[in-house]
């Protein structure tokens, strides 16, 4: 079994990012506590650098790399927000990095992550397996794979974004929390295992895309066909074994939404709290809004891991409910 991530190396990963990374605000509904009847806090990862959580755990990995790995360089595949944290990690602390994105990434992403220098390969994520053609080019180069949430240092990373709402808000009833590959999840659900240990920590997950849920329920990992959903940021096959094994331990259950919710909640963010929030970063919300927990008079906390759409595609999602 391999070691897992503690929360006290979250704590350092905070230390690292500290005049790196933003400290996102906190937001809140007064329209959401009406109609939840409850106290729900938003952590806005959406104003995060290059738009999502992603970047806590990218820099917080690349910043502990030696000479050898610095000059090599670092790589990684992703369908957007960890490509763009890896490039933008990457220019800042001089560090060559590569990327592998699959061909249907939303272009915004791909334009960006190239911006920021990182150089980008295209692939067919339905043809081809990322992890094998990655592992293959960085034994070419000798660079060092960051893999998007199975890496002790992308989690301890990823769960300074409670530990933040934590230490600004206080204890909470709830977290719900994005879920892909499971780093933001795990990451939080350190956070909220030291700093509120009766905090209810839920996954939300696409509906299409469940495997997650189905892997926590089956007490091992549930491998499935990428999903097809618009919540790009999730169309993950499978949690990593890290994730999972603090997936297992800390965290209460694993909901799932609809793509109909998703885009629901990203008209109530536009709406209600003038926020671009991208589909994946509406999983939290969706969850809070539609998965049957009873959440009247508790305090409630909501991840929000990302604002990164193509303007058209925000644009058709929210008149296709007008």
């Amino acid at each position: 079994m391999p070691v897992l991530p503690t929360f006290a190396d979250v704590a350092a990963a905070a230390g690292r990012l500290e005049g790196h990374a933003h400290h996102t605000p906190v937001l809140r509904s007064g329209t959401l506590d009406q109609r939840l009847d409850a106290q729900v806090f938003f952590k806005c990862e959406n104003f995060q650098r290059m738009g999502a959580f992603k970047f806590r755990g990218a820099f917080n990995a690349l910043s502990r790399f030696d000479a050898a790995q610095r000059k090599a360089g670092a790589i990684a595949f992703s369908s957007g927000n960890h490509a763009q944290a890896i490039a933008l990690s990457a220019r800042l602390l001089g560090i060559p990095a590569v990327i592998l994105m699959p061909a249907d990434a939303p272009q915004a992403k791909v334009d960006a992550t190239r911006a920021y220098g990182g150089e980008v390969i295209r692939f067919d994520r339905y043809k081809q397996d990322r992890e094998v053609l990655t592992r293959e080019i960085a034994a070419q180069r000798g660079m060092t794979l960051i893999p998007p949430f199975d890496h002790a240092d992308v989690i301890a990373g990823a769960g300074t974004s409670a530990k933040e709402l934590f230490e600004e808000v206080g204890a909470l009833d709830y977290l719900f929390v994005c879920t892909g590959g499971g780093g933001l999840l795990s990451g939080s659900a350190l956070s909220a295992r030291a700093l509120s240990p009766d905090c209810k920590v839920i996954g939300v997950e696409p509906e299409a895309g469940n495997d997650a849920q189905q892997s926590l329920r089956s007490g091992s990992i549930v491998r499935i066909p990428t999903p097809q959903t618009i919540a790009d940021g999730a169309q993950t096959q499978a949690v990593g074994e890290l994730t999972f094994a603090i997936i297992r331990r800390d965290v209460s259950d694993i909901l799932t939404a609809t793509d109909a919710q998703l885009v629901e909640a990203m008209r109530f963010f536009a709406e209600r709290m003038k926020l671009v929030v991208e589909p994946t970063g509406c999983l939290g919300l969706a969850g809070a809004l539609h998965g049957g927990v009873p959440l009247a008079g508790k305090r409630v906390g909501v991840l929000v891991s990302g604002g990164n759409v193509d303007l058209q595609r925000y644009g058709q999602f929210l008149a296709a409910v007008a």
